[in-house]
């Protein structure tokens, strides 16, 4: 029952692009003595072997579950691009594109089994559960029985469209709803939501949230932005795929933008910075510069701009020049997301 259970050990993974970054909470220890990792993403991992079969000139075969997407996409087409067969099973295909008739446009087999020979085989999964056990078992550390995990979801998009404004559909509809904090993380999934589903799959029982909502709760985990949470101020996460930024006052999501980390640099992050504060910024115009979008409540323009900026995420470093707030809870930004993790799921779990 949501609000009865008690925390006591639990497994924060926030899986980004190019880290999954990883806490294990228990809840005797101060946050600072917790195991903490930061490893190579699983698509990372799976870009690195295509890419090795690749080099061997051998042909692949993804098998498993529905991943995130990035680099293994990449070396995929790479693959494909040397003259190499792609094999994938029906749902490891989904990690390519939601839809198959697009995933055979690309020239991938999409097939049940594997050819019996000459084929290196690569799993897809964003969690791999086995891997972090054998890891932390040579420390002598249990894999708990609770976890909670951030992917970013596009959620699936079939027969066409695009698959940044079917995303960025969800965030408006939160923002209409009320845009309460509260509702960022998940027991039961929306159905739309299949790399969360995929992931609950892997592990069952797992609390999902988006990356960029796991970003949020963490930097309210740094006493200097939990100071202005009240009053309202923007948190600004760059990750190393997208940067999002929320207008935030207490429990209360006003309105957000997100874009890709590629396309923005200082001078373009500190206009968009400014025009959500003021409530200038459009939703237009971030998508037709290949970003996500923006959406902002109208009751929001009845408030004080929020003047306090946080930022965190990896390549926080392009905001460095502009005088934000640098988050870094508990003495440790690469953790962000995942003490976002544990806040919400306790928020969730225990009502703390």
């Amino acid at each position: 029952m949501v609000g009865q259970e008690t925390v006591d050990r639990l497994l924060a993974m926030d899986v980004g692009a190019g880290t999954q970054d990883i806490l294990l909470y228990e809840s005797d220890k101060p946050l600072e003595n917790c195991v903490k990792l930061v490893l190579p993403s699983r698509t990372s991992i799976v870009a690195g072997r295509i890419q090795k079969a690749t080099r061997r000139g051998k042909d692949v075969f993804l098998t498993g579950n529905l991943m995130g997407g990035g680099p293994s996409v990449s070396a995929i087409k790479k693959h494909l691009k040397a003259g190499l067969r792609v094999l994938a099973t029906p749902r490891a295909a989904k990690t390519i594109r939601d839809d198959p008739v697009e995933v055979v446009g690309m020239g991938v087999e999409i097939v049940d089994q594997p050819p019996r020979h000459g084929v290196v085989i690569v799993e897809t999964c964003d969690v791999d559960l086995p891997a972090l056990r054998q890891a932390l078992a040579l420390f002598d550390v249990q894999l708990p029985g609770l976890y909670a995990i951030a992917v970013q979801d596009h959620g699936e998009l079939i027969g066409g469209g695009s698959n940044r404004e079917f995303r960025f559909r969800h965030w408006e509809r939160f923002v209409e709803a009320g845009g309460s904090i509260n509702a960022l993380a998940y027991q039961a999934v929306p159905d739309y939501m299949t790399r969360m589903k995929a992931v609950q799959r892997d592990v069952p029982g797992a609390v999902m949230m988006d990356t960029g909502s796991a970003a949020i709760w963490g930097a309210l985990c740094d006493r200097q932005v939990a100071a202005h949470q009240e009053q309202g101020l923007v948190v600004v996460n760059v990750g190393n795929q997208h940067v999002v930024g929320v207008l935030l006052q207490g429990e209360r999501i006003w309105g957000l933008f997100e874009h890709h980390t590629v396309l923005m640099d200082t001078a373009k992050l500190d206009d968009h910075v400014q025009r959500l504060k003021s409530g200038a910024l459009t939703n237009a115009e971030v998508f037709s510069d290949n970003g996500h979008g923006a959406a902002i409540h109208p009751d929001y323009s009845t408030l004080n701009p929020f003047g306090f900026v946080a930022v965190t995420g990896p390549n926080r470093g392009m905001a460095e020049p502009l005088g934000y707030h640098m988050a870094a809870p508990y003495g440790d930004m690469m953790l962000t997301g995942a003490f976002g993790l544990v806040a919400a799921t306790r928020r969730l779990l225990e009502g703390a």
